[in-house]
């Protein structure tokens, strides 16, 4: 099927994709933010889980990573894809009624969401690259993100498009009848259906993850688990992601817009409300959006050919500032398109930081130094996800001191409107700090300004 030069033709590049696509490609997705509230929860308690959610893998993405680089990455891979099952059983079968109840099983949910992404998000792609350097090319690496990420959004129009469709009970209603079934289900029957799903997919992934194979260390006292040696070498990575300014600038940059972009994400399903898309459209929103995954990639991997680190990082602040003030029209309909180009920077902002820096950084330390990022981006994340709780209480406490004789509703509309204007200046605000200090820090180099990056001798010493 794949040439024997092709970086397909390795089993682990095959297999690390297909892991993405089952980890990442939820049912639930296009309903993320109604499915908590369908479930009982307030929009407080959707945006503390998620903080939760944010804080579990700050805490346990670096940790992660050093246990990936001395017992082995499969192993985390695997729990990874058992976290996956146990996380999406505790929301399939917890039972409805009790607030209390529903909110610690969406609680645990999240803590164990966390681990598994904190687990998953350096080990997967140090197995994938070390592979690709043992068996094949490592200039290849650009095809494996483009192909992986190309079939991944594949994945997320399939799921979004069911996901949203079995959530709507008049939906499944409709098929049921057609069917000539009797039955009539209602929304709290329907709103597990995308959840189900999943669980069937976090099965697959863990197939997919006992298929893994890595190379055993060779038995030495160094290799022996030992807490020193996760902390030594968590310390390690750490030293020298400070001592790169190159990488620090691609964490810190990758970091800037990740942590802003995924806010926006999180917030899709009520953003499209307020630019009055009906919800049963989300799903087909969602996937037509994921269509331009399929482009995306491509585009990245001759950027990345083609461009300076630094001529891309403009490209895409761009692309950002241009989707978040289209944002704050809230245009009728027209407001699909900015939030397009929201999911297009975050598509460059994942392909950029991945390739830069597996480029620079040594297989020893690679699921360690990936950790890193994850742990940065996730921290922002968490950060400005507190952050905008408390921007949206004082909107709804301004727009209700100022229009008294308003509903509730409009109130609420008013707050997410302002909160949301916030958001370009903040990224402004941010850009303009990094940059200034990854000048300060890369003055002198011209690692940043280098046209096709020759990174992958540096993994082939």
């Amino acid at each position: 099927m794949f040439s024997a030069s092709s970086p397909f033709s390795i089993p682990n590049i095959r297999l690390f994709i297909a892991f993405r696509i089952f980890f990442n490609a939820r049912f639930y997705y296009p309903v993320f933010t109604i499915l908590f509230l369908d479930f009982g929860l307030t929009i407080e308690q959707f945006a503390l889980l998620n903080t939760v959610w944010a804080i579990t893998i700050v805490c346990a993405e670096v940790p992660s990573g050093a246990l990936a680089d001395i017992l082995g990455r499969k192993y985390l891979i695997v729990a990874t894809s058992l976290l996956m099952m146990v996380e999406m059983c505790l929301l399939a079968f917890v039972p409805l009624g009790n607030s209390t109840l529903i909110f610690w099983a969406f609680l645990i949910n999240r803590i164990l969401s966390g681990l598994a992404e904190a687990m998953a998000s350096g080990a997967d792609e140090a197995i994938a690259y070390d592979s690709l350097v043992a068996e094949g090319n490592p200039e290849d690496w650009p095809k494996v993100l483009s192909l992986q990420m190309r079939l991944r959004s594949i994945g997320s129009i399939i799921t979004m498009t069911i996901g949203a469709l079995i959530y709507d009970p008049s939906v499944v209603n409709k098929i049921l009848a057609w069917l000539g079934s009797p039955l009539l289900v209602s929304q709290q029957i329907t709103m597990r259906f995308p959840i189900y799903l999943t669980l069937v997919l976090a099965v697959l992934a863990i197939i997919t993850a006992l298929r893994i194979t890595e190379e055993k260390k060779e038995d030495s006292e160094d290799n022996d688990f030992k807490t020193s040696n996760a902390l030594k070498m968590t310390w390690n990575a750490g030293v020298w992601i400070t001592r790169t300014p190159f990488a620090l600038a691609i964490i810190l940059f990758g970091m800037c817009y990740d942590h802003i972009l995924r806010m926006i994400v999180t917030m899709t399903s009520q953003y499209f409300r307020q630019i009055h898309l009906p919800e049963a459209s989300f799903g087909i929103i969602g996937s037509s959006i994921a269509l331009i995954g399929l482009l995306t990639p491509k585009i990245a991997e001759y950027m990345v050919k083609k461009n300076s680190p630094t001529v891309n990082m403009y490209w895409v602040s761009g692309i950002s500032l241009t989707g978040l003030f289209g944002l704050t029209g809230f245009f009728p309909y027209w407001g699909l398109l900015p939030m397009a180009l929201i999911f297009v920077a975050m598509m460059f902002v994942s392909f950029f930081t991945s390739h830069y820096l597996n480029l620079i950084t040594e297989s020893h330390q690679r699921a360690t130094v990936l950790s890193f990022k994850g742990m940065a981006f996730n921290l922002a994340y968490g950060l400005i996800g507190f952050f905008f709780a408390l921007l949206i209480t004082h909107q709804r406490t301004t727009a209700t001191a100022n229009n008294p004789d308003w509903s509730q509703p409009a109130i609420e509309d008013l707050a997410f409107h302002g909160a949301i204007g916030w958001f370009p200046w903040y990224t402004i605000l941010c850009l303009a700090l990094t940059i200034l200090y990854c000048r300060f820090r890369l003055r002198g180099s011209d690692e940043h300004k280098r046209k096709n990056y020759p990174g992958s001798e540096i993994n082939n010493p």
